[in-house]
């Protein structure tokens, strides 16, 4: 029953859609007809109509753009034509106020959060987008070149998409009337990448004009763009921080042996907010007794890695206005995403594998006052070499028509888009591996770097001969995401001297995602020069000479294996009649959601009198209710379930402006949004990782389809001073009290048949098991004073402080045992929420010069957890973050320019670290250290019109 009335359900949102787009459609047709007959002849565009141009006249426009908002609201505009600062949008996201941004590896930042959050709504235009199953637009994909201006709301009203606990950031693209005629711009860019070594082309040209014709007023646009990226990673990976005996162990055990959690000899619980204790002569219990242990890293890890990206880009439009009284609008969106990566993987254990001689044993160092090993040597341990190469594909189209009728006090905006977006991810691995390394290591040498190297012969990394071609990994995960969406709003301006006007709307999406698998793997024991010259790789230079560690080894290149995919398959099913070639690849589906969302809403804006100055009240409810249909298929019995939810929720916004000068403006906001769980969240299906480290189990993880929605209940109060012209200071505080948050549980599962080297797994599943609070304040400054001499004359500033404080409760478990064992809960940060961040850039714009000097910077913050396996502690800090970055731009002439830019000019390193309670840091506890690209760019752009 449940699969016939999802079907019904599905169909019957899907025959109110059409039949809503055919209502829509014939309105504005008829409405084009009638007002066509009276209407007059079609304006000409305005003559004084102008693009904006200039460090100055960008950031005015921002000024100008939130004073008049109803909503707290910051921007980023472009100065000119494909002229947004920085590369993606992410990164010119990172100067507002309040915008905290991270992941700047892969030669770009990636990562971003509004007030600490990163649940944020991405539309484009004002439409919902996304890539592949998720929820979000991988807003880094979208290339600066095709931007006009970047909306970041803080606050919502009844009007805008109720999810987004964090905000909306609405990207905004040309269209044809933006321009009073012909526009014609090209531009391109070389930039150069320190940490590759090479130079990536950055193109764009945009084609736009509209005329007057019989029918009205006409206009088509075109901007492609085109962005190349060769990039390199270079990461050093102390691994997890576990316990160990001391010299003197008891009888029975080994000096310096490791101590496993699921041990019952010596049981030590994991996962822990804290970790175990590290003051000197801590114990814990070994065979009964209270025994003194210390703390120790189990592995040493170096990855180098090599990328290759590009982003294929493409915004077409096209206008027709008829007449003064309606206007539509057809636009197609298009952004590619192509990603080889090539991670070449040096991993070895640090831990007692059954050879220490005396001076391994009285040779180790601890940091003083602690039980930790700062330093040692460890001799016939294991180590692997790891050759990944990943292959990733994006497609997303998105098709949209919108119309627009204008009756007396009536106004009239439909609009119905089509989007489909598939992602693909090839990832293919050969591991090669070496038992006998001695090691000599210090985990923590200077700087929070390590130092190490191997002992015996001088090639022992980089000959061949040395080593073995071992396991073998290879599968295919597909994303395929579609959305029909069609919306129709209503504003009615009253003449009524407080009722000013009355807005409405209606909105129908029908999402569906889909995920697809395939995988295999093997073991294949052949030495690894027994492949090909050719097909050997190594490394150089590594780490560049900035810690005392290897630079470098020898490993097949990923890259030639995935080119010669069916011979190292064939090579591998010589020993393992499983594996299968090319010919036998056969995708399984592994999920499908079908997701229906119907949304209404109301609102009105009233502006009564209060002592003598208007007061906007701005209220409204928006009602949602969303149906979703979920199929599943185990990955490993391929039995298909199904299952059905329904949520439904009304939602209130309330927004007050008013303006207690004719320069001080203080606004007020309360509203109510929701995050609705990821596709891949929901499904419960086991994704497994065998047991990699020999401690006996292997992890994993699976979803849950009973997540409920987080929703948040959200409060602002703003100030504002307009002090000067294109000036403002800005202070906002806020406050979300947040219900549902989603946490991950352990739980011990045995899977017989899982094909991996074990049958037992630790699984983590997520539940809406937390609540929390997000509170603090933003303090913001944009300023071009008018009194400096001649020769300071167009300097500026913008600058922005953000203070955030941020908790929610965490449950804990003990799953050091054959079963978790639930400790109660701790109060932790929010993930990815720096306490302190701020932003300053100095500004110039005079005559042909305009330039850009920015420092962006954001306290350390609590990044992630580490695997329950053997975490100690749980959580993994980042350090502080920052960049110094600069932009100048030269005009020869009203039509020609060239520009210089430069990122991260003080050559910052990332790293992260376990945080033990309130001690920790990356001098003492460090994890991952990241070399940061530094990048320089010549561009040229040209314009006409």
């Amino acid at each position: 029953m449940s699969d016939i009335s999802s079907t019904l359900r599905r169909g019957r949102n899907l025959k109110i859609l059409c039949l809503t787009a055919v209502s829509v459609v014939a309105l504005g047709m008829g409405a084009s007809a009638v007002m066509a007959q009276d209407a007059p002849a079609a304006a000409a565009p305005p003559e004084d109509q102008v693009v904006v141009r200039g460090v100055r006249a960008s950031m005015a426009k921002a000024v100008a753009t939130k004073r008049r908002s109803t909503q707290i609201v910051d921007s980023v505009i472009a100065e000119d034509i494909g002229k947004l600062p920085d590369n993606n949008v992410v990164e010119a996201l990172q100067r507002v106020p309040g915008i905290q941004v991270t992941n700047r590896a892969n030669g770009e930042v990636s990562g971003i959060s509004i007030r600490g959050m990163p649940d944020i709504t991405t539309t484009w235009n004002g439409r919902f987008v996304f890539t592949g199953t998720g929820r979000q637009l991988a807003l880094q994909d979208i290339p600066a070149n095709l931007i006009n201006r970047i909306d970041v709301y803080k606050t919502r009203t009844a009007e805008q998409i109720e999810t987004g606990i964090a905000g909306q950031i609405d990207v905004g693209t040309y269209r044809p009337f933006d321009f009073a005629g012909f526009q014609m711009s090209a531009a391109v860019r070389g930039i150069y990448h320190e940490q590759r070594d090479k130079m990536n082309p950055n193109a764009s040209v945009l084609i736009s004009n509209r005329w007057d014709t019989g029918a009205g007023q006409v206009g088509a646009l075109v901007n492609l763009s085109y962005a190349k990226t060769q990039y390199r990673n270079q990461d050093l990976n102390v691994g997890a921080s576990v316990p160990f005996l001391t010299e003197t162990p008891p009888a029975g055990w080994v000096p310096l042996q490791r101590l496993f959690p699921d041990n019952p000899r010596s049981p030590w619980p994991t996962g822990l907010e804290t970790g175990l204790p590290y003051a000197p002569g801590s114990k814990l219990p070994v065979d009964g007794v209270q025994t003194p242990y210390y703390l120790s890293r189990d592995a040493m890890i170096a990855t180098d890695l090599i990328g290759d990206r590009e982003r294929p880009a493409l915004n077409a439009a096209f206008q027709w206005k008829p007449n003064d009284t309606s206007e539509y609008t057809f636009e197609y969106f298009y952004e590619g995403y192509r990603n080889d990566l090539f991670n070449s993987m040096n991993f070895s254990f640090v831990d007692w594998w059954g050879s220490l001689t005396p001076s391994d044993i009285s040779g180790i160092k601890l940091i003083p006052g602690t039980n930790i090993i700062k330093s040692r040597s460890v001799h016939d341990i294991y180590g692997f070499n790891s050759s990944d190469f990943t292959r990733q594909k994006t497609d997303t189209h998105v098709f949209a028509l919108n119309g627009k009728w204008r009756f007396d006090n009536l106004t009239l905006i439909g609009d119905l888009s089509y989007q489909k977006s598939d992602f693909q991810s090839d990832f293919f691995a050969v591991r090669t591996d070496r038992a006998g390394h001695d090691i000599v290591i210090d985990f923590n040498d200077k700087d929070g770097l390590p130092s190490y190297s191997f002992s015996g012969p001088d090639d022992v990394l980089t000959n061949p001969n040395l080593w073995n071609i071992a396991q073998f990994y290879d599968n295919i995960n597909q994303d395929k995401g579609d959305a029909l969406t069609l919306s129709l709003d209503g504003d009615w301006v009253s003449d009524d001297p407080i009722l000013k006007k009355v807005s409405f709307g209606v909105r129908f999406d029908d999402r569906g995602a889909k995920h697809y698998f395939w995988g295999q793997d093997s073991f294949l024991g052949q030495p690894l020069s027994s492949l090909p010259a050719e097909a050997m790789f190594y490394n150089e230079n590594f780490f560049d000479g900035r810690a005392n560690v290897p630079s470098s080894w020898v490993l097949p290149d990923g890259r030639w294996l995935y080119a010669h995919a069916d011979e190292v398959r064939q090579r591998y099913k010589n020993g393992d009649a499983h594996v299968v070639t090319s010919a036998g690849i056969n995708m399984n589906e592994d999920f499908r959601v079908q997701e229906a969302t119907t949304a209404v809403y109301a609102q009105v804006d009233l502006e009564p009198q209060v002592f003598g100055r208007p007061l906007l009240i701005n209220a409204g409810w928006r009602y949602v209710s969303v149906n979703t249909d979920m199929t599943f298929t185990d990955r490993i019995s391929h039995v298909t379930t199904s299952q059905d939810a329904y949520v439904a929720r009304l939602l209130p916004s309330l927004t007050l402006r008013y303006d207690l000068t004719d320069d001080i403006r203080v606004r007020y906001n309360y509203g109510e949004t929701l995050r609705r769980p990821d596709f891949g969240a929901l499904n419960p299906n086991f994704t497994l990782t065998g047991d990699l480290s020999n401690i006996g189990r292997g992890s994993g993880n699976r979803g849950n389809p009973d997540l409920e929605p987080t929703e948040s209940k959200n409060q602002d109060v703003a100030v504002e001073w307009y002090f000067a012209r294109d000036s403002v200071v800005h202070l906002t505080v806020f406050k979300r009290e947040i219900e549902g948050l989603v946490v991950t549980t352990p739980n011990i599962v045995t899977i017989p048949g899982s094909g991996l080297n074990t049958d037992k797994f630790l699984i983590s599943q997520p539940v809406n098991a937390s609540n929390g609070t997000l509170e603090g304040a933003e303090l913001g400054l944009t300023y071009f004073p008018d009194y400096l001499p001649d020769f300071l004359d167009g300097l500026g500033v913008q600058a922005s402080v953000t203070w955030l404080d941020s908790s929610q409760n965490i449950p804990l478990y003990d799953t050091s045992g054959a079963t978790p064992v639930y400790l109660g809960e701790d109060q932790s940060a929010f993930f990815g929420v720096s306490d302190f961040s701020y932003n300053a850039t100095l500004a110039y714009d005079k005559g042909p010069i305009g330039a850009r000097l920015s420092y962006v910077w954001r306290d350390d913050f609590l990044a992630f957890n580490e695997a329950r396996l053997f975490a100690n502690p749980l959580g993994v800090w980042a350090k502080p973050e920052s960049s110094l970055d600069f932009q100048i731009n030269y005009d020869i002439n009203d039509k020609l320019s060239i520009s210089f830019d430069a990122v991260n000019l003080t050559d910052e390193i990332g790293q992260n670290y376990y945080k033990f309670g309130d001690a920790g840091g990356p001098d003492t506890f460090n994890h991952v250290s990241t070399l940061w690209s530094r990048s320089f760019a010549v561009g040229l752009r040209w314009r006409f019109n």
